[in-house]
């Protein structure tokens, strides 16, 4: 089986371990906020296609 030129160095990669993660609540809001803007606007959109209609 062919080896991958790092295994054949030797070498070790280290690998960054995080402590902690990152917190991820305002994201969360404002993919919320966006997703509800936009289902406003379709929703918007399509009352106003049937009121014309």
């Amino acid at each position: 089986m062919a080896k991958t030129e790092l295994a054949k160095t030797g070498k070790k990669v280290k690998h960054k371990v995080q402590d902690s993660e990152p917190v991820l609540k305002g994201t969360l809001l404002s993919v919320f906020l966006l997703g509800g803007f936009l289902i406003l606007t379709w929703a918007g959109v399509y009352f106003l296609f049937l009121d014309r209609f």
